[in-house]
């Protein structure tokens, strides 16, 4: 039986300024101009101030204000015509939204050969007849990036008899891999890493004494090498010299373990540029610092948009479907440029926040970045001075950077944990971690610092830490285990 009820209830709804706001604190500055320029795209409301620019430096407000903007002869649709394209207007297709300090960079790509281009390339060259060449074809297209077939002969053979709906014998497709497996760069083809430094091998001398042992050594003892029991080793294969083990050893350590790792795609990738987003500076024994504002261009509401707009309801009497359609569409825009101007100029106030508590509480790194001076600091410390919520300090510190006198940092590099000291004094965790890392440098590789030794070493300096936590900061410093960090 349906019956109807009124129910009152609370709920919490995020506004569309709130929504933004979250959005842009997780842009880095390396990305924020892009995200403003997406922003003019869709919204034709959205204009660069060319009177601010987006600059940052008062002495570049100055040469703003004598620049004169070039008129632009290119106008925007109107609203009538924008309602009544089919196709995509024209300002969707070109940005006109640059800074007056920008200065326009060329970059260019360098097209290469990509890994199966170059497979693709060999194979053709390769004494084959049409039906091998197709399951040759099928072998690389299964490859992956780094160069390894995780696919049995079996399994292709069984997909390629199904999709050709023709009978393919596993033996076919064995003696064509043994064909791909002949194919530069040395390694390619390999279902696990032991076959992989097995076909590198083979590419060299195995007569030469060095090469043979090598050899002997993958084939024979993987399972003792890669775990470095070399004690296993030498007896199992009766080595009475140590140091022709030790050269064998440095030349299965020189070889690719991800062959297909040379080939970065069909682009060939430039170095990635870190743009910070704070730039502290130390001057006059006082600390300061801003925001890097050099590519955030300036916005404002089109006027042009909010006259046309009080034309519209001005002349409110025999309005068309068009112009109601008009006004609701200009409202909209209105609005959502309103809402992300709003969100721009709080993401720069929640960000000069956040900063400056950073700054202030770890005021003595800042001043000649000595790592011992780092405090522990955790999110709810930030979060405390500046009244945000801890998720909020989360997001501005993701993705950031902080140019220093001495170095450009991750923001989250500044926040560690809290040990306390034999002294009852709370420090880093870095700190306990750059010790960590100094003494296993340090170590005699032939009998390396196990984590109960370390623990020893930490508590010698007045560190009492369980040796599970030493494990765990080995690990996050991406240091093995003593077994795997010995050497002959």
């Amino acid at each position: 039986m349906l019956s109807q009820s009124l129910q009152q209830k609370m709920q919490q709804k995020l506004s569309p300024l709130q929504i933004q706001l979250m959005k842009l604190i997780e842009v880095p500055a390396a990305l924020l101009e892009q995200r403003i320029k997406e922003e003019m795209v869709n919204n034709p409301v959205l204009e660069v101030d060319s009177e601010q620019g987006g600059r940052d430096n008062d002495e570049d407000d100055d040469e703003a204000k004598d620049e004169v903007p070039e008129e632009r002869e290119d106008r925007d649709a109107t609203i009538e015509e924008y309602l009544q394209m089919e196709e995509t207007p024209a300002y969707k297709l070109q940005a006109n939204n640059f800074s007056a300090d920008d200065k326009p960079i060329e970059v260019q790509m360098t097209e290469g050969m990509s890994f199966y281009e170059h497979l693709e390339e060999q194979i053709g060259l390769q004494d084959l007849n049409e039906h091998q060449l197709e399951i040759a074809h099928y072998i690389i297209g299964n490859i992956d990036e780094d160069g390894y077939l995780r696919r049995s002969p079996q399994e292709i053979a069984d997909d390629m008899s199904f999709s050709t709906n023709e009978e393919i014998a596993d033996e076919e497709v064995e003696q064509v891999l043994k064909v791909v497996q002949q194919l530069d760069p040395a390694g390619v083809g390999a279902s696990n890493l032991k076959e992989c430094l097995l076909l590198q091998l083979r590419t060299r001398n195995l007569e030469d004494p060095i090469n043979g042992l090598a050899y002997r050594i993958v084939n024979d003892c993987f399972d003792d090498f890669t775990n470095k029991r070399f004690d296993r080793i030498l007896k199992r294969l009766r080595i009475t010299d140590s140091e022709d083990m030790k050269d064998a050893i440095e030349e299965i350590l020189r070889l690719n373990p991800k062959p297909g790792s040379a080939y970065s795609g069909t682009l060939v990738k430039a170095a990635q540029h870190i743009i910070p987003d704070f730039i502290v500076e130390y001057e006059n024994n006082k600390l300061t610092f801003h925001l890097n504002r050099r590519s955030e261009p300036e916005l404002r509401i089109s006027s042009r948009y909010t006259d046309m707009l009080e034309g519209y309801v001005k002349n409110k009497d025999g309005q068309t479907r068009e112009q109601k359609e008009a006004i609701t569409f200009v409202r909209q825009k209105l609005d959502a440029a309103k809402w992300f101007i709003d969100a721009i100029k709080q993401r720069r106030n929640t960000l000069n926040l956040v900063m400056d508590a950073i700054l202030k509480y770890q005021g003595d790194y800042f001043i000649d970045g000595d790592e011992t001076k780092l405090k522990p600091m955790i999110l709810k410390d930030i979060a405390k001075m500046t009244e945000l919520d801890a998720s909020t300090i989360s997001r501005v510190s993701n993705s950031k950077y902080v140019q220093t006198p001495f170095g450009i940092y991750p923001l989250k590099y500044f926040f560690s944990e809290g040990i306390q000291s034999a002294e009852g004094e709370d420090v880093s965790s870095r700190e306990v971690k750059s010790i960590l890392a100094e003494s296993v440098a340090n170590e005699d590789k032939r009998n390396p610092l196990t984590d109960e030794k370390l623990m020893e070493i930490l508590s010698a300096k007045s560190y009492n830490i369980a040796r599970r936590t030493v494990a765990k900061y080995r690990e996050q410093l991406g240091i093995p285990v003593a077994r795997l960090r010995k050497e002959l």
